[in-house]
């Protein structure tokens, strides 16, 4: 019963990192990732799409992202589309393909996105005490209702302890590799 819990709560501590590494993803850090668009959405038909899905995403060259629309009608929409995001990129149009220049990024801006990726980490690790809490009182619920001891109570617990201790390392791991991209020059 405690395993089904655990394994529960490790599900969701993956599902966690996980999604802290996909926001790391959308960081502009002063190299070109396809990854960079995720969160950027066209007015495709009266839909809000991905860009991804609609048009083929490339990097030529590290300071260089190339979108080719599938449907060149769409070119128009996909340029509006990145001058309204978060990303504060200029997309260049030559009719058919969409050319975004990734900026060196200058030391000020760098410090800021230290402070972000620290932000989204220490997010993350509240998100997974938060999942360690549920699971103990989940614990503690089966202990109440006598479906386990007292000592396996203790057991879960300081399992659910150690397995927390090991994602918050894997946090912290990803937190320091994000830092070290965005500060390089």
């Amino acid at each position: 019963m405690t395993k089904d819990v655990i394994k529960s709560a490790e599900d969701r501590l993956g599902k966690t990192l996980d999604g802290l590494k996909k926001e790391y993803g959308t960081l502009r850090a002063g190299r070109a990732a396809p990854s960079l668009l995720d969160k950027v959405t066209v007015d495709y038909y009266g839909t809000a799409t991905p860009v991804n899905q609609i048009a083929n995403v490339t990097v030529p060259e590290p300071r260089m992202i190339m979108i080719k629309p599938y449907d060149r009608n769409s070119l128009k929409d996909i340029e509006r589309a990145i001058q309204k995001s978060d990303l504060g990129l200029t997309p260049n149009n030559d009719g058919t393909t969409i050319r975004l220049a990734i900026p060196q990024p200058t030391q000020e801006r760098r410090k800021e996105l230290v402070k972000v990726v620290s932000k989204k980490a220490e997010d993350a690790k509240v998100a997974m005490r938060n999942i360690r809490r549920d699971a103990n009182e989940a614990i503690k619920k089966l202990e109440k209702g006598k479906q386990i001891t007292e000592d396996d109570r203790k057991d879960a617990q300081d399992e659910m302890q150690k397995l927390l201790d090991k994602y918050i390392k894997l946090v912290d791991g990803a937190r320091a590799g994000k830092e070290k991209e965005v500060m390089e020059v």
